[in-house]
Order: C-alpha cells, then sequence, then structure tokens
C-alpha cells in the first residue's frame, strides 16, 4: 500500500515550506498567487488529504457538528441537512445526524457527546430539552447550541425560525376564502412551542372570520402518518364533521387523504386539506397537496453559519432569525361543497 501523502512531500516538490502549504490548504489568506493554486492544484493530484486526527489534538476541537432530530427517517430533515452539510463543509466541519425519536434518554447521549468533545456545536431541531432537574445548568449551560424550527423557550439559545402564527393563520384564511366554515386542525404535540404557534394562527383565523371551533375540532397529533389516518377518522365520527382541515404537517395530511378515501370522500370536492412543510412528495402526492412551504434549505444554511458565529466566539443573538414561508396552492382545495 502506498504510503498517505504528507505535507513535507507536498512542500518538497514545490521546493517550499512545510509551513506555507499547511496555510495553504488550511484557507488562511496568507498565501498568495500563484503559489496557492500550486500548492492546491499538486495536492489534488497526490489525492493528499488532512489528518483529521492530527489537526484536532492540535486544535482541540473535533471538527464535527450534531444536527439531533426526532425522527431521522422524516423526509423532512434532507432538505436542512443539504444547507447544514454544505455551510459547515466549507468551513471544514462534518455533520453527525442523531436520531431521538422522542427518547429522553437518546437526547440525554447527545448532549453527552457534545459536552464529551466528540462534536463542537449542536443544531437541536427536537423542540425540546431531555425532561431531568437542573439539565440545562448542568449539561447544556454555555454549550454552542443553536435550535432550528422549534422554539425552546427560557434557554437562552439562538434560534432560527419562521413564523408559524402567520403562516398557519394564512393557510386557514385561504380554506375561509373558498367558503369553508367547518374547519378543523390536526395540530403537533401541544404544549410544544411550533405545535401551539401553528393552532394559535388556526384559532385567530376562526376568530376573525366570525367562525366557531366546535368541540373535538382540534385534535392532537404527533407529525405521524398513521395518527394523521386515527384523528381523521374520529373527525368524521362527529355529528357534523368538517368540510377542510388544516393539518399541522405533511405526513399527518397524506394520513389524512388516505383515510378520507376509505371512507369514500373525494379530495378536494368533498373536503378540502391543507398541510404544512412542502415535502418533495406533496407535489408529486395525487392530488398534489396544498401546503405551506418552508425554506428548509436556507433554514440549514442559516443555522449552521449561526453556529459557525458561535463556534468563532461569536455573541449569542438577541433575536431569532426569521425566513418566509410560502402557501403553495395544488390540488387538495377547493371551494366549499354546496
Amino acid at each position: 500500500m502506498n504510503e498517505r501523502p504528507k505535507i513535507k512531500d507536498i512542500a518538497e516538490r514545490l521546493g517550499v515550506s512545510a509551513a506555507t502549504v499547511s496555510r495553504a490548504l488550511s484557507d488562511s489568506g496568507l498565501v498568495a498567487e500563484p503559489t496557492l493554486s500550486r500548492i492546491r492544484e499538486l495536492a489534488r493530484e497526490m489525492n493528499y488529504r488532512p489528518n483529521v486526527s492530527a489537526r484536532n489534538l492540535r486544535t482541540q476541537r473535533a471538527m464535527a457538528v450534531l444536527m439531533v432530530v426526532r425522527d431521522v427517517g422524516n423526509p423532512f430533515y434532507l432538505e436542512i441537512l443539504k444547507g447544514v452539510e454544505a455551510t459547515a463543509r466549507a468551513a471544514g466541519y462534518s455533520v453527525l445526524m442523531g436520531n431521538t425519536e422522542n427518547d429522553s434518554d437518546r437526547e440525554i447521549e447527545y448532549f453527552d457527546m457534545l459536552r464529551d468533545g466528540h462534536a463542537d456545536g449542536m443544531i437541536l431541531m427536537t423542540g425540546k430539552l431531555p425532561e431531568r432537574e437542573g439539565f440545562l445548568a448542568s449539561v447544556v449551560g454555555g454549550a454552542p447550541i443553536v435550535v432550528a424550527l422549534e422554539e425552546i423557550q427560557n434557554a437562552g439559545f439562538p434560534h432560527v425560525m419562521v413564523d408559524n402564527e402567520a403562516a398557519a393563520r394564512n393557510a386557514v384564511e385561504h380554506l375561509i376564502g373558498l367558503g369553508h366554515v367547518r374547519i378543523a386542525h390536526i395540530s403537533g404535540p401541544v404544549p410544544e412551542i411550533m405545535s401551539v404557534d401553528r393552532r394559535e394562527g388556526y384559532r385567530n383565523a376562526m376568530a376573525a372570520a366570525g367562525l366557531l371551533v366546535p368541540e373535538g375540532y382540534e385534535p392532537v397529533g404527533d407529525y405521524l402518518l398513521h395518527t394523521g389516518q386515527r384523528l381523521c377518522r374520529a373527525l368524521f365520527e362527529l355529528p357534523e364533521p368538517p368540510t377542510a382541515i388544516f393539518v399541522a404537517n405533511d405526513e399527518m395530511a397524506f394520513g389524512v387523504i388516505h383515510e378520507l378515501r376509505k371512507l369514500g370522500l373525494d379530495v378536494p370536492g368533498q373536503v378540502s386539506v391543507v398541510g404544512f412543510d412542502d415535502l418533495f412528495l406533496s407535489e408529486a402526492f395525487y392530488p398534489p397537496l396544498t401546503t405551506v412551504s418552508q425554506p428548509r434549505t436556507e433554514i440549514g444554511r442559516a443555522a449552521m453559519t449561526m453556529l459557525l458565529d458561535l463556534l468563532s466566539g461569536g455573541l449569542t443573538p438577541r433575536k431569532p432569525v426569521m425566513l418566509p414561508t410560502t402557501l403553495k396552492i395544488r390540488g387538495t382545495t377547493a371551494p366549499a361543497p354546496k
């Protein structure tokens, strides 16, 4: 097996110092052209790869960040991961995925990885901290953590998010504009802030239009497809079922539409459905899902950029970074049936 090329090998070939090669390959900005291009070109030709272990010993950093989510199988996170990874790689960091499945013990394991130096920072997307007294001060205090999308109040972390209340209100106003009066809302887990904000947007739109929210019209879900099916079935066991349903995420919305078909109801002819997220499957679904589109790649980029600022000693932003949403009107909403 050929010996792995080293910095000194590149330096000897080009007749420069090892320090000059090291500075060029670390993007220090201290090496001028044409030397910079010559070093990088030869490094590619020799298939030079940095010795990460040695670099980490020098810098006392793992050069890795954790992105912790509820369910790694949810396609919602893929576009966010793209944005995180692109920004992280450009700065020399790798990205590790953490999958909690809402298990508090698993959540603690990922925070332990951060505390023990296996990662330098964390992008947290679970919407909550482990339920352990004193956890925030004992484990998390001072750690570089950015919360993306799902707000955690009173934790002091910087946030990247969307205006969930306004986005939900806009979605329900679309249904009201189509003449729907009996509009139900399947929420995410309450009392998590994101779920509460989306439910508040639903309630505010209904109240502004002078519409009542009947008992049973606000079932609480967990963002999973089979839950959408189950809660939809319950809605259509009510004496006056809805003619429209605003669902807190696309995955549950898919479950709702599947159940409506099983019940023999046409979407959108008899029941309109609006989701939230704009998964890549939402446009390919039949009929294509009307949904609130979140700028997921931009969310990932913004969260990682904020984390890099923290890692370089920057101050924690006092206000969250708010990114815009768009209501994508497609094929699952139509005027209320006569």
